[in-house]
Parts: C-alpha cells; structure tokens; sequence
C-alpha cells in the first residue's frame, strides 16, 4: 500500500486530537487519571494510556476496517498481535502514552508513536509531544519533517559525527542482563554527557533533530521503536540491530542502537557496549 498525503494528514491529526482530548487533560490532574502499575513501581499505566489508545483505534479503524492494529495496551490481553506484523498488509502500531512514569509523575517528557507498516516493514512513523503540540513525521523515502503546531513544516537531519569523547548520548542499560550493566553503566563515561529520559518518543525526538548523537536499547517493543526507528533514518540517521541486521515489526529481541552514521555506530558498539 502507498500512503498519500491525505494518509499521513488524517493519522497526524488522529493522534493531535487524542493528545489534545485525552492525555493534556489528565496531566498533573489527579483528579482525573488513576495509575496503576503492570509489572513493577516503574512499568506503569494510567487512564490517559488507556483511553488514547482506545481513541486512535476507533479513528483508524472506521478509515482502515481492515488493518492490523496494535496498542501496547491491548497487547496484554492478546500478545500474538506483535508477531502478527511481520506479515500483515497494513497495520498500525500504537503507543499512546510512551514515557508513562514521566507522565504519572508530572514530569513533561513523554509523547504519542504511532507506526505504519506493509508485510513487516515500516513505511511512516509519527513522534507527537502533546505537551508542545509539535510532531515529527517520516514517509519511507521520502524523509522525516518538523510539524511545528503553528503549521510550519522543516526538514530534520541527524546530527554530524563526531569523536567519542564529544558525544552525547542515551543507552536504556537497566534493560540490559545483569553481567552486562556495569560494563555498558561505565563505558558511558567515555563520552561527553550521559542522559536517561525513559521514553523513546523523546530520545528518538533528540536524535533525529541532531540534539544527541545516539541512543540504545535492549527491550524491543514495536511500539516504543517502530515510528522511532523510520523518523532517525529518513533524518539520515544510522539505526540497525546490536547484530548489524535491519530491525523489523514483529521483532522483540535483540537489541538497537541508532548513531549518525555507520561508523559512529560500530564506535558505539564497540567501545560503550564492548561487542567487538
């Protein structure tokens, strides 16, 4: 399937109006969310996830009646959807609130992904900050684009190598397995600032617009990488597997790391995650 602008207008404006009617509501308004937690204090939920997710459905659904769609919410409740992608030929992949314990906790980084993907591959990813209303939006081939909420419209790109010692960069290492923390936890120090923001919208928001230089992680969820993933190489980013190989929907494992270039990349790999 090819999108058409009119595809990409309707699926940015879908997710403008669920930030908009029922995440910006309930945030910092504990009178009108309840949390709850999934697997741990940190792996939380709350009523603005669970209602997004229910309101982008809703919209994509009377559009595309018979796309494949997945919500990080409703993946509880059946987990073979996420396999399901890889063959699929439409579907869409939601992550209605990501960043969900900075959200809980008032904390004014988190953001909507929303991924379009044909038989596995991805071919438009949206990255929207409700809190600004400004949105990053790629088209596979076509590269990735600033939607400022005024309606202004610019080009993206990566930021430009550059030695390790002067790089900034994110790596999600509490994903990581116990023998491998250390290491990676010590090996940032190598670089010029380390961050943690715990929310792939924003990192990947960072990276594309040439803020940081790299971003890695070990847990593979397609919502939180999907869009992301597309948005950092329209912007002329570098962003693979740990293992060299092109990440896909449907894949859970393995680990990713995204850097401006090639390179950078196997910098990265070699020297903060110490696989030669």
């Amino acid at each position: 399937m090819s999108l058409l602008d009119k595809d990409i207008e309707f699926l940015v404006a879908t997710v403008r109006d669920a930030a908009a009617t029922e995440i910006l509501p309930r945030f910092r308004n504990p009178d009108s969310q309840s949390v709850a937690e999934k697997t741990s204090s940190i792996d939380l939920v709350t009523e603005a996830d669970i209602e997004t997710e229910k309101r982008i459905t809703a919209a994509i659904r009377r559009l595309y009646p018979d796309a494949h769609i997945v919500g990080e919410e409703t993946y509880d409740a059946d987990p073979s959807v996420v396999p399901a992608l890889a063959d699929a030929d439409l579907a869409f992949v939601i992550d209605p609130v990501d960043g969900t314990f900075n959200f809980a906790s008032g904390l004014a980084a988190f953001g909507s992904l929303l991924a379009v993907t044909v038989k596995g591959e991805t071919v438009a990813g949206i990255i929207h900050d409700p809190v600004m209303g400004d949105t990053l939006v790629a088209v596979k081939g076509a590269g990735a684009h600033f939607h400022r909420r005024s309606g202004e419209v610019t080009p993206i790109r990566v930021a430009a190598p550059v030695a390790l010692d002067e790089m900034v960069g994110i790596y999600a290492w509490g994903h990581a397995t116990l023998e491998r923390r250390p290491v990676i936890a010590a090996n940032m120090a190598k670089i010029r600032m380390a961050l943690s923001l715990n929310c792939s919208a924003h990192e990947y928001w960072l990276a594309s617009t040439g803020k940081i230089h790299f971003i890695g992680h070990e847990k593979l969820m397609p919502w939180d990488h999907l869009a992301g993933v597309l948005v950092h190489q329209e912007a002329g980013g570098y962003t693979v597997k740990l293992d060299g190989t092109p990440y896909r929907a449907g894949e859970i494992s393995g680990g990713i790391l995204s850097a401006p270039d090639k390179e950078s990349w196997k910098m990265i790999r070699r020297e903060i995650l110490g696989i030669w």
